[in-house]
């Protein structure tokens, strides 16, 4: 389904902020921006809600009472629910922001955030994810390895393995840019939305889980290479697109 799809079916969204006020002019002002949304005023209840029921976003606070807001998005990612999440939080710090995308979030603002940008990064983060697969299909094959982007795994051999958001994201950017030197600065921007950012582990982080699943030797890689100074090359042989 294509965003106009998406859109014209009533987006639906899940707020999870626990301050009151701000939480009801969030919701006011994305339902008259044609959203549907819902809302809870702490993680654990949130995390009950994003797990028992489809949605197409979250605007996810961090400090927030019973679960924080890390510890929702990695539960939801440790069960391989991959809805998208946008994180508002007072909390600017750049190592917040880099913990945020390490535990799957596909976005993030500082508090206070106007309501226009909230929503255009919410269209932004639902144009990303419906045309993400654009130019693959759903099961790729490659070197004795299937890759199932719908149900986020991947078979290596007889054995599956389980991607979270990012490493899919990854995997599918690594495929669509095969034999091509990418430097780290592109990745975190093209994957992550992380633009001008250049000093961070992000990546080293979610190469080296990928190595793992993917490598029959991940410290000597036929897949995915080092290219020193610059960033990563993935190479792959016999491609099939199934």
């Amino acid at each position: 389904m294509n965003l106009t799809a998406i859109l014209m079916t009533k987006t639906r969204i899940l707020v999870i902020e626990d301050e009151p006020g701000l939480r009801m002019g969030l919701v006011d002002g994305l339902v008259s921006e044609g959203f549907e949304v819902a809302e809870s005023a702490d993680g654990k209840a949130g995390l009950e809600a994003a797990m028992a029921e489809p949605f197409d976003a979250l605007v996810l606070d961090l400090m927030l009472p019973k679960l924080d807001g890390f510890e929702v998005l990695r539960r939801l990612r440790e069960h391989r629910n991959g809805v998208p999440v946008l994180i508002m939080s007072a909390r600017g710090e750049e190592s917040d922001r880099i913990l945020g995308f390490e535990y799957g979030a596909d976005d993030y603002v500082v508090k206070p955030t106007p309501l226009r940008e909230i929503v255009l990064r919410l269209k932004a983060i639902l144009r990303r994810t419906t045309s993400g697969g654009e130019g693959l299909p759903e099961k790729v094959a490659f070197d004795g390895i299937e890759v199932d982007f719908p149900s986020y795994s991947m078979l290596k051999g007889e054995e599956r393995h389980g991607l979270n958001r990012k490493e899919l994201e990854l995997l599918r950017y690594f495929l669509k840019h095969k034999g091509q030197n990418l430097e780290r600065s592109k990745l975190l921007e093209d994957v992550w939305g992380l633009k001008g950012v250049r000093h961070t582990r992000t990546i080293d982080t979610h190469v080296f889980r990928l190595r793992k699943k993917i490598e029959d030797d991940p410290e000597n890689p036929k897949n995915i290479h080092t290219v020193r100074g610059i960033g990563y090359r993935f190479e792959a042989v016999n491609v099939t697109y199934l």
